[in-house]
């Protein structure tokens, strides 16, 4: 088996590569691929995604390993804050000495999973709807009616039932096995990892392809949270088929790096923003550019008063260097569209930070600024908190009375 091996945001890298594993990965597009100088050779680097994935059919498959340039535990902590897997910070994450993503991510699961279940399996409250001889809960009226045409038993019933089977312990179970398959998961992760499967034999395991079940955090089910999070996670990672006259398997966990910070640029921006008042919207779909409402628009980030009048809008870019134009023509729009008098670019590093002052405004003003990734995580809930601040104090918001 072919591995390839990239670095995030790193020059093209040649390959050696068989037609078969280049046609295969220029279909999951999960790298992007070239020809190279001849016959055979391919140039390869990153599209935005980080992790490791095998791919191609199996008797000829390519693994493919991209590093990412932000460290292992600072990643982990921007995950904490990514808006679908809920429930977890990284404080109660530990990635242990591994400077992979996917070893990283796969020992956090195993060892938080373990914990969940160390005080037992959790159970919940299950509605079942089934046919049986006696009667238990409320008797399916209509479905009685349908299925069995005046006949007394079998009873159609809807009941709760008691039991393990809950979406918890499946989605426990499901990031188990996909972990279990994974190309980089090492054999120690490896032996942490199949206990659970032991723990969790009553449990159904979930259908691939299908939604994933939802829950909700509540007080019952908090020892699980971390575990919850980090599955999601491992769910959502790419794996998929492709299918063009030929089947191209993709198995893996992949991540898209402008996703991870754009959640954690409004998640927790949300959070430090929410003792000045008013009310933060996040992906607000409720403005358009036209009149006529054709042209939607969708900000990262929008800072509303009380009585839900726009005040600040900020967007998130995963990028570094220059500040490509378009990006101000984005958030010039959303600024004339929603009649605001400044707006904030966050990137996550930049040499230099600029405030552009709009001609043929009324001193509309584009902020930019940058978030160091590289820091502690102490210290990037304190560039969040600062950037707060700056918003808040510059919009006339009082800042908030903090305990000391």
């Amino acid at each position: 088996m072919t591995v390839v091996r990239l670095q995030e945001n790193a020059p093209w890298a040649e390959h050696e590569l068989t037609s078969g594993q280049a046609a295969a990965l220029a279909a999951a597009e999960l790298v992007r691929i070239a020809p190279g100088p001849r016959p055979g050779l391919w140039r390869l680097r990153d599209n935005g995604l980080v992790g490791a994935a095998r791919i191609g059919p199996r008797h000829d498959p390519v693994e493919v390993r991209v590093w990412p340039k932000t460290p292992i535990d600072r990643l982990l902590f921007l995950l904490g804050y990514a808006r679908q897997p809920r429930g977890w910070r990284q404080n109660t994450v530990d990635a242990g000495e591994r400077p992979d993503l996917v070893p990283a991510l796969a020992h956090a699961f195993a060892r938080s999973a373990e914990r969940a279940l160390r005080q037992g399996v959790l159970l919940g409250y299950r509605e079942r709807e089934v046919a049986l001889q006696v009667v238990r809960g409320r008797i399916r009226m209509v479905d009685q009616v349908r299925r069995r045409h005046g006949l007394a038993l079998p009873v159609e019933v809807r009941y709760d039932d008691y039991t393990v089977d809950i979406a918890e312990n499946q989605l426990l179970l499901a990031a188990a096995h996909r972990l279990l398959r994974l190309p980089g998961v090492p054999a120690g992760t490896r032996k942490l990892l199949r206990p659970l499967l032991l723990r969790l034999d009553d449990v159904t395991r979930l259908v691939p392809g299908r939604p994933l079940p939802d829950w909700t955090p509540s007080r019952l089910n908090t020892r699980y949270h971390t575990a919850l999070g980090l599955a999601g996670l491992v769910l959502r990672g790419a794996s998929y088929e492709l299918d063009d006259g030929t089947t191209v398997r993709v198995d893996g966990l992949m991540l898209e790096m402008w996703r991870v910070f754009e959640d954690f640029v409004c998640v927790a921006l949300a959070e430090a923003l929410r003792p000045y008042g008013g009310t933060v919207k996040l992906q607000d779909k409720r403005h358009h550019l036209d009149r006529a409402h054709r042209v939607r628009l969708q900000p990262d980030l929008v800072l509303n008063s009380a009585d839900g009048r726009p005040l600040v809008v900020v967007d998130a870019k995963y990028k570094t260097g220059k500040t490509p134009q378009e990006d101000l023509y984005q958030v010039l729009a959303y600024c004339t569209a929603m009649r605001l008098h400044r707006a904030y670019l966050v990137y996550a590093a930049k040499t230099e930070t600029h405030t552009h002052t709009i001609t043929g405004t009324d001193d509309l003003q584009i902020v930019e600024t940058a978030l160091d990734l590289s820091s502690t995580p102490d210290a990037l809930c304190a560039q969040i908190a600062g950037l707060a601040d700056q918003i808040a104090i510059e919009d006339g918001t009082p800042a908030p009375r903090r305990s000391r």
